[in-house]
């Protein structure tokens, strides 16, 4: 009877600790198709509107301030208040919105929008691996985050080098990083579900819920981005 009673609480266990990290999924995956959203919106107004060619010169600015909010954000988010760390993300997914309105200007609309829902189906996927599989990730996470390192060096030597061949390798195993961190950080997110953030209170779970949305933004707009290089067909 004892071990009835044992096996009962562990499922029932087992069962609570599902549900919260399927909530807490949940919450990461809407802030971070919030960012995205207001990502996409705010590229199509730059072009629509004209502003691009004024900002153009601002390009680099741009990018040096986008990374300083994503490091801001990561390094100091045990310290910012959820409406910090919730503005930071915002204001990030706002200043992509800028510098990625330049795509728009390089590929066909028609292009953009293919690669983009490439890009979904693949982040889907390997978003549900990430959820499903039993296997520990974290050895895959520690190889896929020293490849970006090497993409991030790569790149800079193409910078000099200016080799189209040198480049499109770049791409291909760009998308095998982040197809790769993908499925790690969705894995990691879930087991911050399990591990009980969401009995922790509204504020560590709305800023663990950016964190996460935040990882996974960054997974999906880069992998966009890389695959767009296969995919994304010029302006006529």
């Amino acid at each position: 009877m004892e071990t009835k009673y044992a096996s009962n609480a562990v499922a029932a266990t087992a069962k609570a600790r599902q549900e919260a990290s399927t909530v807490f999924l949940a919450k990461v995956f809407n802030w971070m198709a919030a960012g995205l959203s207001l990502t996409g919106v705010v590229a199509w107004l730059t072009v629509q509107t004209g502003l691009i060619y004024s900002i153009q010169p601002l390009f680099l600015p741009l990018m040096f301030a986008e990374l300083g909010l994503v490091w801001y954000l990561s390094a100091r988010i045990d310290k910012l208040q959820p409406s910090t760390a919730t503005g930071l993300f915002f204001g990030y997914a706002f200043l992509n919105g800028l510098t990625l309105s330049v795509i728009f200007l390089i590929y066909s609309g028609t292009s953009i929008a293919a690669t983009f829902i490439i890009t979904a189906a693949m982040f889907l996927s390997m978003s549900i691996y990430g959820m499903v599989t039993k296997r520990n990730l974290d050895g895959l996470g520690s190889f896929m985050f020293m490849g970006l390192i090497g993409i991030i060096i790569a790149s800079i030597i193409n910078l000099f080098i200016g080799s189209s061949a040198f480049d499109m390798v770049i791409s291909l195993i760009g998308v095998v990083v982040f197809v790769g961190l993908t499925a790690y950080d969705v894995q990691k997110i879930k087991m911050m579900g399990e591990q009980g953030i969401m009995g922790q209170g509204d504020a560590a779970v709305r800023k663990g819920a950016i964190i996460g949305a935040l990882a996974l933004y960054l997974d999906f707009i880069n992998l966009f981005l890389m695959l767009l290089r296969f995919f994304g067909g010029g302006r006529d």
